[in-house]
């Protein structure tokens, strides 16, 4: 394995890993912010007002984009495990 070929794999690596977790860290920032609007303007400090809606956006998040996660994970590894006699010859 050369360096270069450490280097690409672990930029593709990274690269997953941001467009997998980019919607659902999206939606709970989105939703963090709402709800801290929300509570500075009715001045309601209460913790689960802030924890219950991020999850219910997670969940229907991943219920929507779980497909498309779960094909790009798919096909990154399949092609890494196609790749590996390439990597070590």
């Amino acid at each position: 394995m050369t360096p270069e070929s450490v280097i690409t794999l672990s930029q593709e690596a990274l690269m997953i890993t941001a467009m997998v977790s980019a919607p659902l860290l999206g939606t709970a920032l989105v939703i963090g912010l709402i709800v801290g609007m929300f509570q500075a303007a009715t001045q309601i400090n209460e913790m689960t007002l802030s924890f219950i809606p991020k999850i219910l956006g997670i969940v229907i998040v991943i219920m929507y984009s779980g497909h498309w996660i779960l094909s790009l994970l798919i096909t990154y590894i399949r092609q890494l495990y196609e790749d590996i006699p390439q990597l070590i010859g």
